[in-house]
């Protein structure tokens, strides 16, 4: 290792020995910090005292001490479950992505909360003329006298219009709580399972970066996450599409609200209840998931490749801005969300079924699609999908946009 035989070590003897006999190749912010580890003297060479207290008791488990103690040291680089210590570093590591994806998804989903109460609404109400406030008592009771709301030709105006006159603003933050209690963990879950996936199948690729996993790899990778996430937070989903579907001038409310909400459920159907469509919610995830994360890795991959040509650096110092990552993250979601949409409505009309919005009842997947069909056309498959990608393009944006800031916060790769 000591090129030039002057009894000591450099940090380029390092960074030459870890690249030529180690198979390692690692940036100079890397490089840097584990260099620093060996020379706590600040000399700017390791003497051969340092080198051996530094290896003594260091375990030989990648077949080098060197290489053990840099996989140990820096937690950027893929890191083996051989032995303990990394495995605890790998836990930290994971415990990061968990959280900067649960934070991305709490505030999307806040932000963008109205645009998913339209799109339930509009998913529910097969018959929109079951919203117009016409009786002496609601006139009384509102203090105004509207006019007719089927007078009013936009189905979307309609159904916002619907939801203001009885519930005010506050009508359109229904379930919202809901929303954001699930929500953690399921953005959690989906972007953590899907690097985690991601780092698992580099292994069996046998490439050292996720970065240069294969397009297939990175599409399954965002299935899994998807599904993962879908199971976990599954009970919570059904449990609020069946209180954004109770009347909206219903004397309960919040928590209230909740409680009878689940109480009902449960005492219908069990726990067995709050899975039902489940199938098909995992059937519609996994394309979605795929196509809004794999398109999403996609474009950042390009767009890294192409700023670190134009740049002349190496693709690990490229930093996307945001006004970069925000487009980028709103078209993956439109697309998947698109593509997937008529399968998640079934699956909130299963989750809905026989509530106060909704009163139909169906047997499985195949009659909701044939009820919904002969009640509304294919055109019923799209009902709320132009609410959908309105709520999409900025929860997606908004999602992705923390993540990333988050990751950089946190120093995740």
């Amino acid at each position: 290792m000591d090129t030039d035989n002057d009894g000591k070590l450099n940090k380029f003897d390092i960074q030459s020995y870890l690249h030529k006999t180690l198979n390692i190749n690692a940036n100079d912010k890397i490089i840097n910090q584990f260099y620093q580890k060996l020379d706590k003297d600040n000399h700017g060479y390791i003497t051969y005292n340092q080198w051996r207290d530094f290896l003594l008791f260091m375990p030989r488990n990648y077949g080098s001490r060197l290489k053990t103690a840099f996989h140990y040291f820096n937690e950027d680089i893929d890191l083996s479950s051989e032995g303990d210590m990394t495995l605890i570093n790998d836990f930290i590591r994971g415990f990061g992505y968990f959280l900067a994806g649960g934070m991305a998804g709490v505030v999307s989903r806040t932000c963008t909360a109205p645009f998913d109460r339209l799109k339930v609404f509009l998913i529910a109400r097969t018959d929109l003329s079951s919203t117009i406030i016409h009786s002496k008592e609601e006139i009384a009771k509102t203090g105004k006298n509207h006019p007719p709301i089927d007078k009013i030709k936009s189905p979307l105006v309609k159904a916002a219009t619907s939801i203001y006159r009885q519930g005010g603003l506050r009508g359109f933050y229904v379930g919202n709580g809901l929303n954001v209690l699930k929500v953690f963990p399921e953005a959690a879950m989906k972007f953590g399972s899907f690097e985690a996936t991601k780092r698992f199948l580099a292994k069996i690729e046998g490439v050292k970066d996720t970065s240069h996993l294969s397009r297939v790899s990175t599409y399954l990778a965002g299935g899994i996450g998807g599904v993962v996430s879908q199971f976990a937070v599954y009970p919570i989903d059904t449990l609020k599409y069946r209180v954004q579907c109770a009347k909206l001038d219903t004397e309960l409310k919040g928590f209230q609200l909740l409680t009878a909400t689940a109480k009902e459920m449960y005492s219908q159907g069990g726990l067995k209840l709050f899975y039902r469509g489940v199938i098909v919610g995992v059937a519609g995830i996994f394309p979605y998931a795929a196509i809004d994360l794999g398109t999403f890795s996609s474009l950042k991959k390009y767009m890294i490749l192409r700023e670190a040509i134009k740049l002349n650096i190496p693709e690990e110092d490229v930093k996307l801005s945001n006004l970069i990552v925000l487009p980028m993250g709103a078209f993956s979601g439109t697309v998947g969300a698109t593509f997937v949409y008529p399968v998640n409505l079934l699956r909130t009309r299963l989750q809905a079924q026989g509530t106060f919005a909704h009163p139909y009842k169906y047997t499985g997947i195949g009659d909701v699609f044939v009820q919904t069909i002969k009640r509304e056309g294919y055109a019923g498959l799209f009902k709320g999908l132009v609410p959908n990608l309105a709520k999409v393009c900025p929860a997606v944006s908004i999602s992705y946009l923390v993540y990333e800031n988050m990751k950089g916060i946190m120093d995740l790769t």
